[in-house]
């Protein structure tokens, strides 16, 4: 009975979802206290119910009950414990049970800690959120049902894709999810705001901390990914403009501009509904993710689904969600109107065209990913845009966000005389065009013009920070008065520009110097990558839980010093039969050295790929930078003190309870 026990949990969430959606919207409107009372007891219904519904479908999977057509198609009895868990969010009908209890997970969290809020406000923004899972619910239990049986059930299941029995692979979807969705709780103020009618600074000072956390999550999925990317796909590179990957990227770049943009209108009551409209964007491409991975239009590693009729139900979500919002921000957004006035050469300023090159990179992006499938949608030709479209548009557009990112933070607010701004940048241009030259000119080799620049986008960054940091610390005396002034709102804005200079770096190392070889080879035959010699000694065979391999034993040396033994494998699983590449990989601060085992040959002998990879992990510890920064940012007590002041901004008439 524990899966019929989760199909009834999916359908009591379902009612209260549409009694959140329902009840709440009627009571602000009316000023009917009771029916607005009844948000955050059926969000907290819905977190309940959803949490059954996941613990059944997970105790499914760990009972190995195939009469669960979704366990028979993503398990098997030889599958580790810790992959039956996380098969449970492995496909697509799991995912998507992960995805909206995730969602309750933010709607507790918006209903716990709103203590500031009026009434009527929060339960304008729990009713949107309740909105949205009555659609993902009823796509749920309409089309994509994890607890549906099938008989006879069959005695052994299909396991879980090769590729996701990875640790990355656990932690990696929850994270991304935690972004995506999260970016709803921000498209749910705006859309509170615009329906009440009240669009001031207030909403602005409430979405703000959620949005960072939003954020830092979707940062730490894209990392995550990336990273596993890297390791497990056998190709050594760290991103591969893959649709499903952009479908990430995109809202993380509105996301970005959202940040920013809000903390204008937190202080300077400006952007309004310019900020508005970046809510209401963000969550809308979070959802076009949503719609690439279920719809069946791509085939990808990251892909669930390949249903089209699926893909037709989201399409009829996406639709709805996005035209209703722009249709409400239409209708609202004429009588928004700025009090904070401020001169191009501002903070304000630098903000701004912050934000434009976000947009316009976000913009390209989609244009890249959604012009071949349109094309080919309407019968116009198949055509592939890969990286060579994405790093000549885009990469350029991330090298200008760099340059402003270094001076936006020390300008002053409405108005900087730019004289100032010169002298307090002082040497720092010519300081890092000389470090970026001298050390591209030490290292050599062909792209010294692109690893100049990206080099002195990474320096200028970091030589502005400094700077930003010591202009807070000149005037005070005393840890005491140190400490007010490094405030972890601006050591997290610092730590992640930082962390986004580290990613510079290391993408124009790697890129740029990287080493990349396939190449035959025999038992005791070598090959050289990077200054370092590769050497197959031997091959032998291992058995795993639920797979075979092969696994080779490859030295690498550096003058005629041992400086790793590495050990990558062929494996082929029983079930699947897929033959998987797990490489093997001697990680370093400053370079990787990566084998990954291709096809056999003769003479007992395997083809290699072999890789030099200066400066890669500065790739994954700069994501990592931006998702501590994040951290601190939220949980700065500004953000407290101003959602205490913010409950006596929005006339509501209602007090919160």
């Amino acid at each position: 009975m524990i899966p019929e026990i989760g199909h009834l949990a999916l359908i009591l969430a379902l009612g209260l979802a549409l009694v959140q959606c329902i009840l709440p919207l009627a009571g602000a409107q009316r000023g009917i206290v009771g029916w607005m009372a009844t948000a955050r007891p059926a969000a907290y219904g819905q977190f309940l119910f959803l949490c059954v519904a996941f613990v059944c479908l997970a105790a499914s999977f760990l009972a190995s009950d195939f009469s669960v057509l979704y366990v028979a198609n993503n398990s098997n009895t030889a599958l580790p414990w810790p992959y039956r868990i996380a098969a449970v969010w492995g496909a697509h009908e799991g995912s998507l049970l992960l995805w909206s209890l995730i969602l309750t997970v933010w709607m507790v969290a918006v209903g716990r800690f709103s203590a500031g809020m009026t009434l009527a406000f929060r339960s304008r923004v729990l009713a949107v959120m309740g909105g949205i899972n009555v659609a993902f619910l009823l796509f749920m239990i309409l089309t994509s049902n994890p607890f549906v049986r099938h008989f006879p059930a069959p005695a052994e299941g299909r396991d879980l894709n090769p590729l996701l029995q990875d640790p990355g692979l656990v932690v990696h979807p929850p994270m991304l999810y935690m972004g995506y969705v999260g970016f709803s709780v921000a498209f749910s103020f705006a859309l509170a705001a615009l329906i009440g009618g009240h669009l001031d600074a207030a909403w602005a000072r409430w979405s703000r901390p959620w949005t960072v956390v939003a954020w830092l999550f979707l940062t730490l999925g894209i990392t995550l990914g990336s990273w596993w990317a890297y390791y497990e796909l056998g190709w050594g590179g760290f991103w591969f403009w893959d649709p499903v990957e952009n479908a990430s990227f995109m809202p993380w770049l509105v996301g970005t501009a959202l940040i920013h943009s809000l903390a204008v209108t937190d202080k300077r009551d400006a952007f309004k509904a310019w900020t508005c409209l970046l809510a209401i964007c963000a969550f809308s491409l979070s959802l076009l993710g949503t719609f690439l991975v279920r719809s069946g239009v791509l085939t990808s590693v990251h892909a669930f689904a390949t249903d089209p009729k699926r893909g037709v139900f989201i399409l009829v979500i996406l639709a709805i969600t996005v035209g209703g919002s722009l249709l409400l921000y239409a209708i609202r957004a004429p009588r928004i109107h700025d009090t904070g006035q401020f001169e191009p050469a501002s903070r304000e300023g630098a903000l701004l065209l912050n934000n434009i090159v976000l947009m316009v990179a976000a913009a390209s992006v989609l244009l890249g990913t959604l012009y071949p499938l349109v094309l080919d949608a309407l019968d116009l030709g198949k055509i592939s845009v890969g990286p060579p479209y994405f790093n000549t548009v885009v990469l350029p557009l991330l090298g200008g966000l760099g340059l402003v990112l270094g001076i936006g933070p020390i300008m002053h607010w409405k108005r900087q005389e730019m004289r100032d701004l010169a002298r307090r940048i002082g040497w720092a241009p010519l300081l890092a065009l000389v470090f970026a030259g001298v050390v591209v000119g030490w290292r050599g080799g062909e792209h010294f013009l692109q690893a100049v620049a990206g080099l002195f986008v990474a320096t200028w960054v970091v030589l502005t920070a400094i700077q930003g940091v010591r202009e807070r610390l000149v005037h005070q005396h005393g840890f005491a008065g140190m400490a007010r002034a490094l405030s972890r709102g601006f050591v997290g804005m610092t730590l992640a520009h930082l962390g986004l200079a580290a990613g510079i770096t290391g993408v124009t190392l790697t890129s740029l110097y990287g080493v990349e070889r396939d190449v035959p080879l025999k038992r005791g035959e070598s090959a050289e990558a990077g200054s370092y010699q590769f050497r197959l000694d031997g091959l032998r065979d291992v058995l795993g839980p639920n797979y075979q391999a092969i696994e080779a034993k490859v030295t690498v040396s550096r003058d005629d010093e041992t400086v790793a033994v590495l050990k990558p494998q062929k494996r082929v699983y029983r079930v699947q039969t897929e033959a998987m590449t797990e490489a093997a990989i001697d990680p370093g601060l400053f370079r990787d050295l990566f084998v990954a085992m291709g096809e056999p040959i003769r003479d007992d002998g395997f083809s290699l790929r072999i890789q030099y990879k200066p400066g890669v992990r500065l790739i994954w510890l700069g994501g990592l930078m931006m998702v501590l920064g994040g951290m601190l940012a939220a949980s700065d007590r500004r953000y407290r003190v101003a959602l205490r002041r913010a409950r006596d901004v929005l006339p509501e008439g209602v007090a919160a309870v």
